[in-house]
């Protein structure tokens, strides 16, 4: 089959990157999974890290990245009902990874759940079939655009789960997103103005500041390495934001810090720019704030969210599409920075 293949770790990834028409194919579909012919897929950074290579893992080359994408349940497995056959989904890439009962009899309620990633920890989406458990799957519209559908799935699942589920964001509170431009912080944009909350956003480009204004961002902040929370200050009388939605990490953690209202919620799903961050343990419990990591997110989740994607009310945002025999300028673009939502394949 048709795939887009990393065939080496490296830095940068887009060397390593190479369009082959002769992939083995994935087979039939076991106990409880489905077989997907792909129509569109998405990438993420996560593509990045798995061609650079994921500290923990002994990832190995060539390998299929991808955990976004849109297609046609081609086959099931034992265990699974037929009725999927034929039917246009998008599918959940985070698998759950089920923790034995500890013999202590430790209870496990206030673990969180560990996951798996398709196309991290297993072989990805970008290639014409792919399989996956039933389980992660969720319906969209036989007539919905399958590049809009691939690009919505995981970064809308982050978002939502870091916002409503994980940092309970209420309608009309105040929304700072960080870095504008990626695929979690656009989800986040459209998430947030669904709720009914202002927004603030931030970039380093002023023409990425331009776009998420037309989007629907009520503010917007040039990023020139400033102490720029004096402005989310100024933005809002001094009172800070309800909410903070970063996944730039050190370069821009401390003024999230200092851009928190009393009580709010710094929630980050990444730290593209370090872990290292230097942070504000004073404003931390002066202000009683609440600082929350947040990794994907459940099938119930991506369930809740993909209904907003089925009743038109929250879309992704699509930055350019690429066929697979030009895949590598579908990663030169993402390494570069140079998008503005989601960069999409297109396999139809």
């Amino acid at each position: 089959m048709k795939a887009i293949v990393i065939t080496k770790q490296g830095n940068p990834v887009t060397p390593s990157i190479e369009f082959q028409n002769s992939w083995a194919d994935v087979g039939e579909p076991g106990t409880g999974q489905v077989r997907i012919k792909t129509l569109a897929s998405a990438l993420n950074h996560m593509d990045l890290w798995v061609g650079r290579g994921v500290p923990g893992l002994d990832l190995e080359y060539p390998r299929i990245s991808g955990c976004d994408s849109c297609g046609i349940v081609e086959a099931v497995g034992e265990g699974v009902d037929e009725a999927w056959v034929g039917k246009r989904v998008i599918v959940n890439a985070a698998t759950r990874v089920q923790i034995k009962p500890d013999l202590g009899g430790v209870p496990g309620t206030t673990l969180a759940p560990e996951y798996e990633l398709i196309g991290e920890h297993h072989q990805g989406m970008h290639a014409e079939r792919f399989l996956i458990t039933a389980d992660n799957l969720a319906p969209v519209p036989d007539d919905c655009d399958p590049k809009q559908a691939a690009a919505f799935g995981l970064t809308a699942l982050t978002a939502y789960s870091m916002m409503f589920t994980k940092g309970q964001l209420m309608p009309g509170q105040l929304v700072l997103i960080t870095g504008i431009g990626g695929g979690v912080a656009t989800s986040a944009l459209a998430l947030a103005k669904h709720r009914g909350c202002p927004t603030i956003v931030t970039s380093r480009h002023q023409w990425k500041l331009d776009k998420a204004l037309k989007l629907g961002a009520d503010h917007a902040i040039l990023d020139e390495g400033q102490d720029w929370s004096r402005d989310v200050r100024m933005i809002t009388n001094k009172r800070g934001v309800d909410m903070v939605v970063d996944s730039t990490g050190k370069a821009t953690h401390l003024n999230c810090i200092k851009s928190l209202a009393r009580g709010g919620a710094y929630v980050s799903p990444g730290c593209t720019t370090g872990p290292d961050a230097t942070t504000d343990l004073a404003r931390l419990f002066w202000n009683q704030l609440r600082l929350l990591g947040s990794t994907m997110g459940s099938n119930e989740e991506f369930r809740e969210v993909v209904a907003l994607f089925r009743e038109g009310k929250v879309d992704a945002t699509v930055d350019q599409v690429f066929k697979p025999e030009d895949g590598a300028k579908a990663w030169a673009r993402l390494e570069a920075g140079e998008q503005f939502g989601k960069v999409v394949i297109d396999w139809s």
